[in-house]
C-alpha cells in the first residue's frame, strides 16, 4: 500500500493518473450498485423541480460566492 507521504512526493501527472483510475473504479462500482428507493425518490423530485423551473440550479462558484452574505 502506498502511504500519504509517498503520494505527496509524486509528480502531479502521476497523481492525476491515480485520480483517474480511482474515479473509473468508483464509476464502475456505482453503475453496478442499486440506488435505494428513498434516494431515487429525492433525486426524481429534485430533477422534476429543476425541469419545471420550480427551482434553480446554481453553479458552484455562484453558491460559494453567496455563502456568508
Amino acid at each position: 500500500m502506498i502511504s500519504s507521504a509517498e503520494i505527496t512526493e509524486l509528480p502531479v501527472s502521476e497523481k492525476l493518473l491515480i485520480l483517474e483510475a480511482i474515479w473509473q473504479d468508483f464509476q464502475s462500482r456505482y453503475e453496478d450498485s442499486e440506488i435505494p428507493s428513498e434516494h431515487k425518490k429525492v433525486l426524481d423530485q429534485r430533477r422534476y423541480r429543476a425541469e419545471t423551473g420550480e427551482t434553480q440550479i446554481l453553479d458552484w462558484d455562484s453558491v460559494k460566492d453567496s455563502i456568508g452574505k
